[in-house]
């Protein structure tokens, strides 16, 4: 028996014995360590697992026994596992500090988790760790305060009145290996008592464990927590040591300017100037009438957030042979450029550049001064253009500017646009998803595309205003995508083998100045072309590297979108019938 007793404290004088002495709160519970360990894994169970038992369980006849079965096991095995890891750590001193950390971080995992749909793996935790602190306030919500009030704060309350009872240390300590042992029994036995539909979980839906609740937070703490240790002693692997500059790049023939617009959280499911149902591109559809817009409409994104993509999109070899280690530890295709005396500037209204701009010249929307659009809350990606056309005016050589823009984060959408851009109505105008329809949902979501739509409409403006001295080019390209609550999934993050293409596709466009297009001998037409094909960002490393003529042994021609259609490529393509 693990013995559970009551202790109250004396009644104050004068006080009735059989009143204020006996109400609940002047009891003292006096518990073991290996009580408390119990009670606590059964909270965790029951509390921050429903979502796991949910997914695992889905799909299986209610009332067939093997459904029951394998319910039982996930059951006793999630207990029994969340036992083993508490043991270790569980001292008379240390289990009361343990508990009270894990308690609020268990309900705000299993909050989110059911919320959004969310899976807590490494990846998503170094998204959370890395959000800017005005995106996470977005996430704080009335709903979220309640959940905590309940499964966080009223738990902890009760912590903090439980006594612990004192052992003798031999007898603690055998009793926690038993108690050990017995929890490894149990997680055994499960494990054999239902072995075959468990392998067959975790060989499909290995994506799983990381809803195992307070479990998978550990287990992607220690890992980012292990990674990120490694990275601040380790130095950056240069790359491209090789890079030099062709002659276009040397010494073109007037100053040229390439900028590169990495987009956040727009899919290509919703944007209009590829074929979406509702027009949320209409000033770029307008000047696509007068200019040549090239859109790739079927573009792969390396990653399902931007702690992921962002580092893999400017990498060499990106989502075909993705190595998230050798990535982060190297040098990105921005310093690249740089060794080849490019001149690269990053231009952020985000929550920073991951790494990929590691000691380059790098500005912050929030720092330029007292007219950016930053009040109330994050910045409006408008400020990202604030100088632009006396930026145009100094340009000299060859310069690659990178502007971060914050895009369609969520939740908020409706922070992403200024009022006047509220067209789809009615909109979602809470940051908790769950206070509105799928509808207004969508509308918020689209709202905030109109305004993407309107400052790229306003870039693209002024690089035209800029043609009679500067050559330029626009890339733009989106990190990720977004769930919209399809399939009962919101926002981003999922791992990628499970991850729907709403959060996998995104939109890429392209503009060139003719000045920019003629001395590269880009066929503006040939280039339509190759955006009716699909894409990844795997290829935006190459493409860049030969839209800036910077030659390196790292670069891969079969990956350049604008290859077939640049120089002699171009015109043999043109010179050859039947050539596709």
């Amino acid at each position: 028996m693990l013995p559970v007793d009551f202790r109250a404290r004396p009644p104050p004088a004068g006080e009735d014995p059989q009143g204020l002495g006996r109400r609940w709160w002047l009891a003292r519970p006096l518990l073991s360590v290996d009580a408390l360990l119990l009670l606590a894994s059964g909270w965790f169970l029951l509390s921050a697992n429903g979502r796991f038992l949910a997914q695992a369980l889905q799909g299986r006849e209610a009332l067939a026994t093997s459904t029951w079965g394998l319910a039982l096991a996930l059951v006793a095995g999630v207990f029994a596992l969340h036992l083993l890891l508490l043991v270790p750590l569980a001292t008379r001193h240390t289990v009361k500090p343990l508990l009270a950390l894990l308690l609020p971080l268990a309900a705000l995992a299993g909050f989110y988790m059911q919320r959004y749909g969310i899976y807590l793996d490494p990846a998503m935790l170094r998204n959370v760790l890395r959000t800017d602190w005005r995106e996470a306030g977005e996430l704080l919500s009335p709903a979220l305060l309640l959940h905590l009030l309940v499964f966080a704060a009223l738990p902890l309350l009760l912590l903090w009145r439980v006594e612990l009872r004192r052992l003798p240390p031999a007898r603690a300590a055998r009793r926690r290996l038993g108690l050990a042992a017995a929890a490894l029994l149990v997680l055994a036995a499960a494990i054999v008592g239902a072995f075959q539909p468990l392998a067959s979980l975790m060989r499909n839906q290995r994506e799983l464990r990381y809803l195992v609740t307070p479990a998978n937070a550990l287990w992607s703490l220690a890992s980012v927590s292990m990674a990120d240790a490694r990275a601040r002693h380790a130095v950056r692997r240069p790359i491209g040591l090789d890079a030099q500059a062709g002659p276009l790049a040397a010494a073109p023939p007037r100053p040229q300017l390439l900028v590169l617009v990495v987009g956040e959280t727009v899919r290509s499911a919703n944007w209009g100037l590829s074929g979406y149902a509702r027009q949320t591109t209409p000033e770029l559809a307008r000047l696509a009438a007068e200019q040549p817009l090239v859109n790739f409409a079927r573009v792969r994104a390396c990653g399902t957030n931007t702690e992921t993509s962002l580092p893999c999109m400017f990498a060499p070899v990106g989502r075909r042979d993705y190595d998230e280690a050798t990535i982060r530890g190297s040098q990105s295709l921005l310093h690249v450029l740089a060794r080849a005396g490019i001149g690269v500037t990053w231009r952020d209204n985000q929550s920073g550049c991951k790494g990929v701009c590691e000691g380059l010249p790098t500005q912050s929307v929030r720092e330029l001064g007292p007219e950016a659009p930053c009040e109330p809350g994050p910045c409006l990606d408008e400020g990202l253009l604030l100088g632009l056309p006396a930026l145009l005016q100094q340009v000299q050589g060859t310069q690659l500017l990178v502007l971060h823009a914050l895009g369609n984060h969520g939740p908020s959408y409706f922070r992403r646009h200024p009022p006047a851009f509220a067209r789809f109505l009615p909109e979602c105008r809470s940051d908790d998803l769950g206070q509105c329809t799928p509808a207004a949902i969508v509308n918020a979501y689209d709202n905030a595309l109109l305004y993407t739509d309107h400052v790229l409409a306003r870039l693209l403006r002024t690089l035209q205003a800029a043609q009679p001295r500067v050559d330029s080019a626009l890339v733009y390209v989106s990190d990720h995508g977004e769930s919209l609550g399809e399939g009962n999934l919101y926002l981003h993050g999922l791992p990628y083998a499970i991850a729907p293409r709403t959060q996998k596709e995104v939109p890429m466009l392209m503009w060139f100045s003719p000045g920019f297009a003629g001395a590269h001998t880009l066929d503006l037409g040939c280039m339509t072309t190759q955006a009716a094909q699909p894409a990844a960002h795997d290829h935006l490393f190459h493409t860049l590297l030969g839209l800036l003529d910077v030659h390196t042994s790292l670069y891969a021609p079969d990956w350049d979108l604008s290859r077939p259609c640049r120089g002699g490529a171009a015109i043999a393509r043109a010179a050859t019938p039947g050539t596709p």
